[in-house]
């Protein structure tokens, strides 16, 4: 059993311990922070490809598709910058201990969804009445 405050690299959350207890919000902080990092590191490396790569094409076919290329690249940058700060978010809920509850009803978000969605702020039950009343709205 790994010391509180450190990191066990094989614990897996369950459902058999108290929820949201110290080594459940450090796996998900631990995760978090890594997916945080790893975001980080590819935009770094796409910024420096875009540098070297702005180079000059001379078939007008080639500079049209490294454009669009480009612009593709910077779309997902800027989602991945939106994910940054959902990232942040979740962190913060951990540190003011209202992560990993739904912010609609107030129970527990399992951790199988968690785990697969570690920014979640709503159950599974509350997400699909929100997606359900988003294409209700959407239908008019």
């Amino acid at each position: 059993m790994a010391k509180a405050g450190t990191i066990d690299k094989d614990y897996k959350p369950s459902e058999k311990e108290p929820f949201m207890n110290e080594r459940q919000r450090d796996y998900f902080r631990r995760k978090l922070l890594d997916w945080k990092d790893e975001i980080l590191r590819e935009s770094r490396e796409t910024l420096a490809t875009l540098q070297t790569e702005n180079e000059n094409h001379p078939d007008i076919a080639d500079r049209a598709s490294s454009e669009t290329d480009r612009a593709i690249e910077l779309r997902a940058r800027d989602r991945q910058r939106k994910l940054i700060s959902k990232i942040d978010a979740a962190l913060a809920r951990i540190d003011d201990g209202t992560y990993g509850y739904c912010e609609e009803t107030g129970e527990p978000i399992s951790l199988r969804r968690l785990d697969a969605r570690p920014i979640a702020t709503l159950s599974i039950e509350a997400q699909e009445r929100h997606e359900r009343r988003e294409k209700v709205y959407r239908d008019d």
